[in-house]
């Protein structure tokens, strides 16, 4: 990658630029707006939890501040074991201390090509049963992509469109594969991809297969929102657990972009949570710098005016 600054060539290096005059990151040629107000520079705040139980509780509470702060949010939402808990608590918090979906809009990153919508192990399937049914959301208002679709290619252009209408997603949760993607994006997939057709990796199959039945019935084919979708959230929440994701938690966080692991790429994002049990950040180099900061979070925030 090429470091450039006021158009000149500096060098090579591993991450982006940032030209504090025009307030924008340079990569790969490519200019992203920084959409953080008041300053320049990307926000990426590690928290490290004791267990898959408290990780689920902090994750729970950005979100519910998110919805308490904006009642009609956008919410960007990710399937897999990972989550669960997550909005297990979200469940709780709704019910208990009156957290409110009735003007939240809700947008998933993927879904099983082919599946039915009430197909067991699809992706429709799971959110209601994990989130929306135990929640007051306007079903009106959620939104999945339909694996069973005449015409998929069709229904990535209109699902990109209604992101678009509603002036895009304000808060997007993330999980990660074992192989560094996000959402359905796979080693390789370009960070300017929208929402699309993807084939899928053999080791996500593999991954899933504990879903199925059998092997054979796991699809080989999926619609994902791109990464070019997701880098233009307004924030991203991604959650991870267990030493299976230690390496690639590692490598995405604290290792050079790249499109073999996808999601470096939220490395270009300007406001970046990711929240990290113990064993999932057992791999990190600089968990003492992290623990800092996030105990240090109201200094930091007296500092920079916010």
């Amino acid at each position: 990658m090429l470091f450039i600054k006021n158009n000149k060539f500096i060098g090579n290096i591993t991450y982006s630029a940032v030209d504090k005059q025009k307030r924008i990151t340079i990569f790969n040629n490519q200019k992203l707006k920084i959409r953080k107000k008041g300053g320049v520079g990307n926000i990426m705040e590690i928290t490290i939890t004791r267990d898959y139980d408290e990780m689920s509780k902090v994750s729970a509470q950005i979100i519910a501040q998110e919805i308490q702060r904006k009642h009609d949010l956008v919410l960007g939402l990710a399937t897999g074991d990972t989550p669960i808990g997550t909005y297990k608590e979200l469940v709780r918090i709704h019910k208990e201390e009156g957290l409110d979906f009735s003007k939240v809009k809700s947008f998933n990153l993927d879904e099983y090509l082919g599946l039915a919508p009430l197909h067991k192990n699809s992706y429709n399937y799971f959110m209601w049963e994990n989130l929306f049914k135990h929640i007051n959301i306007n079903p009106e208002n959620v939104y999945i992509p339909q694996g069973n679709i005449k015409d998929p290619e069709q229904f990535c252009t209109w699902y990109e469109t209604q992101i678009k209408k509603v002036g895009g997603i304000d808060l997007q949760i993330l999980g990660i594969g074992a192989d560094g993607h996000i959402a359905f994006n796979e080693p390789g997939s370009s960070f300017a991809s929208r929402t699309r057709i993807k084939a899928l990796y053999k080791q996500t199959i593999e991954d899933n297969a504990r879903f199925f039945d059998k092997m054979e019935d796991v699809p080989r084919f999926a619609i994902t929102i791109g990464i070019g979708t997701i880098l233009e959230a307004k924030k991203t929440l991604l959650i991870a657990n267990g030493k299976k994701k230690a390496d690639v938690c590692a490598q995405f966080i604290e290792g050079p972009v790249t499109s073999q692991i996808t999601a470096t790429a939220l490395q270009l994002h300007s406001y970046v949570n990711i929240v990290l049990d113990k064993d999932a950040a057992s791999k990190l180099k600089r968990t003492e710098y992290y623990n800092w900061v996030r105990d240090n979070k109201h200094l930091i925030q007296k500092e920079i005016g916010r």
